[in-house]
């Protein structure tokens, strides 16, 4: 059997975390038996945080991103936005000309690549982009040990989230998650549990009537299509211990409502997924924390789950042909 392609890794933005959470999950990679991977980004910069660290790291594994930003924890800087656009950028073209298998970005400050890039949004449409895919197929998904979630609406405004939820949004959303559960984690029939938007899901209408206008409807819709789809559940309960035991995923309708449960769980192990993309993408679900960067107390543990985890699925993608 052919070697496994390796992973496309972004160094991120130098002046945060990434460069060191990078080191660190590839000097225990045979520890915990990692899938082989590249960085995209700097060598010198790689370089300077790898003897900080004291760890080896090799120039064979380092593909240069052609923009050289400098090495400084916490101060983030114009030409370090630059490289990881650049980083990112070189990473997916490695995908797509069939050099790695799949693209893991360490974390990056939207703002400051707004700054070299005003047409950047995120990563996520970035990648959607690059793949040349609708933005809207391209699905957020935050997994960690102890749950998976989506959120139906991200980067807006709470304000905005009830104009923003209509009834063909969850239609196709939660059937792109069906299909990944299956396609990318091997779930036959995921289970897919929405949550509500309003307090009790509404309580009958007493509290808003996006649960009886427009998200029941909808699960009506996907049942009808052969998913799996309950709710709207009442968010408040949808993440207890013996609740998370009935579905596979859920999804909630607006940011915190997928990403506080998930980062109370699991905040040092839960990883970003973009789902329905042609290209395997995984990111750690934290910033870049220049609070902390340079002093050695980054923790790798969602760099390596974010690893880890788009190796199985690029693994699991190409089985299935």
């Amino acid at each position: 059997m052919p070697a496994p392609l390796p992973l496309a890794v972004t160094i991120g933005d130098p002046a945060g975390v990434g460069p060191e959470i990078i080191l660190e999950a590839w000097s225990r990679r045979d520890e915990l038996r990692l899938p082989p991977f590249l960085v995209c980004g700097s060598p010198r910069v790689l370089h300077e945080a790898a003897r900080g660290l004291g760890i080896a790291f090799p120039d064979n594994l380092i593909v240069d991103a052609g923009v050289d930003g400098a090495y400084t924890p916490g101060e983030p800087k114009r030409d370090g936005a630059a490289l990881a656009r650049a980083a990112l950028s070189q990473a997916l073209d490695m995908v797509q000309s069939g050099e790695a298998a799949g693209v893991v970005t360490a974390p990056v400050s939207k703002a400051a690549i707004y700054g070299v890039d005003d047409t950047f949004v995120g990563q996520t449409e970035f990648c959607a982009d690059a793949c040349g895919a609708p933005r809207n197929s391209a699905v957020m998904m935050l997994a960690g040990p102890s749950l998976r979630t989506v959120p139906m609406t991200v980067h807006c405004a709470l304000a905005e989230v009830p104009a923003r939820l209509t009834h063909d949004l969850i239609v196709d959303r939660t059937r792109i998650v069906a299909r990944a559960m299956n396609t990318d984690f091997g779930i036959e029939t995921p289970r897919v549990a929405l949550a509500g938007l309003n307090p009790h899901a509404g309580e009958d209408g007493r509290m808003g009537r996006e649960e009886i206008e427009i998200i029941a409807p909808a699960i009506v819709q996907l049942r009808s299509e052969g998913i799996d789809a309950t709710g709207p559940h009442p968010a408040d309960t949808l993440f207890a211990p013996h609740k998370r035991e009935t579905y596979d995923v859920a999804i909630a309708m607006y940011h915190d409502q997928a990403l506080v449960p998930l980062k109370t769980l699991d905040f040092d192990e839960g990883v970003n997924v973009t789902l329905g993309l042609p290209v395997v993408r995984t990111s750690p679900d934290h910033g870049t924390a220049f609070d902390i960067a340079g002093k050695g107390i980054a923790r790798p543990n969602a760099m390596i789950a974010a690893i880890r985890m788009a190796g199985e699925i690029a693994a699991r993608r190409a089985s299935l042909g």
